[in-house]
This record gives C-alpha cells, sequence and structure tokens, in this order.
C-alpha cells in the first residue's frame, strides 16, 4: 500500500511541475530552424569557380578589406598598390603596381608566377618566386569582387579598378 501511495505521490508531483513549467515558443523555435535551413541552403548554391571563369581574374585589383579567422574586419581604405593579375589559361603573374595620377602605373621587375588549379570544391592560386611558394583559395571571383583565403585563414577581399586619370584641373579624365 505504501509503494501504491508513493506512485500517485511521484505523479501527482510530475503533474504539477507540467503544469507549473513555462511554455515553450515553438515559434520562436521554427523561425530559427528556418533561417539555419535557409542559410545552409545558400551556402550550398554557391557556384563553385570553374576554368571558364579564370579570365576574369586578368585586371587590377584593389585591397578593400580583410577579414581575419576571429571575425575581426581590418578596413584598408587608401591603397598605394594594387595587384595586376594577367592569366593566359591557367599560367600568369601576378604584380603590385603603383597607380599613378596621370593613368599610368609604377612597377618594378618582380613578379610572382602563378597557377591558377580548379577542382571540383574549390580553386586555388598558386603562387612561386624564387625565395617560396603559398597557395590561397579562390573563395569568390567575378566581374567585381576577388576574394581569396590564406592557409592562415585570413580573407581578403578585393574590388575591381582601374588606372587613376586625372586632368590638370584635378577632375577626372573622361
Amino acid at each position: 500500500m505504501e509503494a501504491a501511495s508513493f506512485c500517485f505521490f511521484l505523479n501527482k508531483r510530475y503533474s504539477e511541475q507540467q503544469e507549473n513549467a513555462p511554455k515553450k515558443n515553438y515559434f520562436c523555435t521554427m523561425k530559427k530552424c528556418i533561417a539555419i535551413l535557409s542559410f545552409l541552403f545558400l551556402l550550398s548554391c554557391a557556384k563553385p569557380i570553374e576554368a571558364a571563369d579564370i579570365a576574369k581574374l586578368n585586371g587590377y585589383w584593389e585591397i578593400e578589406y580583410v577579414i581575419l579567422p576571429n571575425g575581426d574586419k581590418k578596413d584598408y581604405p587608401m591603397n598605394e598598390t594594387y595587384d595586376y593579375f594577367e592569366v593566359k589559361g591557367a599560367i600568369g603573374k601576378r604584380t603590385k603596381v603603383m597607380p599613378q595620377l596621370n593613368g599610368t602605373f609604377l612597377t618594378n621587375s618582380l613578379s610572382e608566377q602563378i597557377k591558377v588549379v580548379t577542382g571540383k570544391a574549390a580553386a586555388f592560386i598558386e603562387y612561386k618566386t624564387d625565395y617560396a611558394k603559398w597557395r590561397e583559395e579562390l573563395v569568390t571571383l567575378n566581374d567585381t569582387e576577388l576574394v581569396l583565403r590564406n592557409p592562415e585563414k585570413n580573407e581578403y577581399h578585393y574590388k575591381r579598378t582601374g588606372p587613376i586619370n586625372l586632368d590638370k584641373d584635378g577632375k577626372k579624365a573622361q
């Protein structure tokens, strides 16, 4: 008899706890699930960089900002140098150039030999100089944007740019 009354007591206590427990907001939980699934869907829809896209790498690129591995952002509002890429097929070079106000560029004879390697999951730029070899992942490449990720997980965000050409009165030339 004591066991039956003890079970009744536990059952009654459990029922009271359920009644007094805060109600879960299932709508809020569903919104979180939908947001996570949407993000994963968009992430999976990112078009990989293909061999045909490599020609978009050609030209002048100015660094805008870097996203560090800890999530911090480092802005580059003014740049004295641009990166100039020249690629034919999958082989080419990257040269640092300094834009001049008359529309020309100053450069030195140093450049990095590059090879673009594309695969199913990712594309990479392999750099080679007399002193070092390294590799960066091509995260994004289109007509206006270039994003590179190095092995230390720094993401370099570039925008396409060109020569600066000012007239003598300081106005931009046509």
